[in-house]
């Protein structure tokens, strides 16, 4: 396997880097600069025509893209710990929350990079008005997490899990591009600190 990685901030790349240490997978890496621009090279696009990492390469060549796809075939491959649930309820859960993360949390982020920070001034079509109505949506979102995990040590279930891994890195992300989680979210704060001294939050 060779795994097609993109240096912090890059959130997408790092959320498998963080499922891989979780599960102890030794992932061989290439380095695809997105601040050249290399995920536009036309080498990188024959591997995956969007232009986006991350990518896996499999050991047949075939490639899967997409940061869930790609942890999904790993889990498949090393299914402990089952950071995708063990039981049907878990499994369904994990998803739940993970969607909620990616729907509420990182669309409305994702926006606010793109139309506002200095990183992505020279990208096409930006429109700095759409970046700032997001940034309230941002605050919404991050209360509301903040409320579901009172009294929770996972977002999810009881155990660490893929949801946690995205609401990190999302986390980690607004707060790189200035739009951090409101001072007031302490249930999401004391969150946060239990799940980025994890070895894997470093990875």
């Amino acid at each position: 396997m060779l795994y097609f990685d993109s240096a912090y901030p890059a959130p997408n790349p790092r959320r498998v880097r963080i499922f891989a240490a979780e599960k102890g997978i030794d992932l061989p890496t290439k380095n695809v600069d997105i601040r050249k621009r290399e995920q536009k090279s036309e080498e990188f696009m024959k591997l995956n025509p969007r232009g986006q990492t991350p990518i896996l390469q499999t050991d047949d060549g075939d490639i899967i893209s997409e940061s869930i796809a790609i942890m999904r075939y790993l889990e498949a491959l090393n299914p402990e710990p089952a950071l995708f649930g063990s039981s049907p309820l878990e499994i369904g859960k994990v998803e739940m929350w993970n969607r909620q993360v990616e729907l509420n949390l990182m669309v409305a982020v994702g926006q606010v990079w793109v139309h506002t920070h200095e990183l992505t001034s020279a990208l096409p079509g930006r429109n700095s008005d759409w970046g700032e109505a997001n940034k309230p949506r941002v605050a919404s979102a991050f209360k509301y997490f903040d409320r579901m995990l009172e009294g929770r040590e996972f977002l999810a279930t009881d155990s660490y899990s893929v949801a946690d891994i995205t609401l990190l890195t999302t986390m980690d992300f607004a707060k790189f591009i200035g739009n951090p989680a409101p001072e007031e979210c302490s249930h999401l704060a004391a969150w946060h600190e239990r799940v980025s001294s994890r070895d894997s939050a470093r990875a």
